[in-house]
């Protein structure tokens, strides 16, 4: 069982160049991406899905965000630069019209040309092609989805362990119903007998035992709940399989929650005992936050 909310991240220095990979995501019923990346590149961005559906992920809100900077951006000394011959020719004619139109001393020199704005300039790279930047970028990218699918299976295991304690406390709870269904009979025909001899007494009438059996059978029949504590018991041991998975298994345990519910429900409309309808309440108080939960598994 995993957790649809997880983030990871990795950080690598290769080619100069400082690659960042972020992963987070949160619950969503489908798988929803969202994926940002350096504009001249986002033609990678099914390689990410296809690496990212490869090691799991299958729903959730998934952000990706892949960042590609200089690795020595904050050094100046890092930066290559080269003269920009145009620019440094406009000011070499600025400087001789000076000279001859208005009768300065043109004391250029080229020490002081390479101060003047615009002379040097960095040198521009060439953009590298895709599948350059994709053999940078997949093992930072394998990196941080390794954390993030890790950070998905340890929330996994706690919600995994919470469901499976909230579970036990339900299956004791469907026992305590079972016994109290088998008392609930017996105390009705106990019940029935007394005040329909109390009638047959006032009115000098013999009591038909046969009359009492056939009344508590139907009464036994309408309020059985035998069939019902049959499936739960099966729904229940799905649900605890379910909840051990390694595998993406919350849209099973929704539809079993669902059923689960619906027997339930059946249960609670056969109470007649305040006891039994209290219990059935807060089973079905239980299963609620079970399916809370559940919404967060993938």
């Amino acid at each position: 069982m995993r957790s649809m909310t997880a983030f990871g991240r990795a950080v690598v220095t290769a080619e100069s160049k400082e690659i960042s990979v972020e992963l987070r995501s949160v619950n969503n019923r489908y798988l929803d991406w969202s994926i940002r990346l350096p504009r001249s590149y986002v033609s990678l961005e099914e390689r990410i899905k296809t690496t990212l559906a490869a090691v799991g992920i299958t729903r959730g809100k998934v952000d990706v965000t892949v960042t590609l900077t200089d690795a020595g951006i904050g050094d100046k000394s890092a930066a290559i630069l080269e003269p920009d011959l145009d620019a440094a020719r406009r000011y070499v004619e600025a400087a001789r019209k000076l000279e001859q139109e208005v009768g300065v001393v043109n004391d250029l020199t080229a020490a002081r040309l390479l101060t003047l704005p615009g002379v040097m300039v960095p040198v521009k790279e060439e953009a590298a092609d895709d599948d350059t930047v994709w053999a940078w970028i997949l093992p930072v990218l394998t990196e941080a989805a390794t954390q993030f699918m890790a950070a998905r299976e340890r929330e996994g295991a706690r919600l995994s362990e919470d469901l499976l304690g909230k579970l036990a406390g339900v299956r004791d709870m469907t026992a305590t119903l079972a016994a109290a269904t088998k008392t609930n009979i017996a105390s009705y025909r106990s019940r029935f007998e007394e005040r329909l001899k109390n009638v047959m007494d006032d009115h000098g009438l013999i009591l038909d035992e046969s009359r009492v059996i056939t009344e508590c059978a139907i009464y036994a029949d309408r309020v059985a709940i035998d069939e019902e504590l049959v499936r739960l018991a099966s729904h229940f041991d799905a649900l605890e399989e379910l909840f051990r998975s390694v595998e993406p298994v919350g849209r099973r345990i929704d539809f079993m929650l669902q059923e689960t519910n619906r027997e339930v429900n059946t249960i609670g409309s056969k109470c007649s005992d305040a006891d039994m309808a209290h219990t059935v309440a807060e089973i079905k108080s239980e299963l609620e936050k079970i399916r809370e939960q559940i919404q967060n598994i993938e």
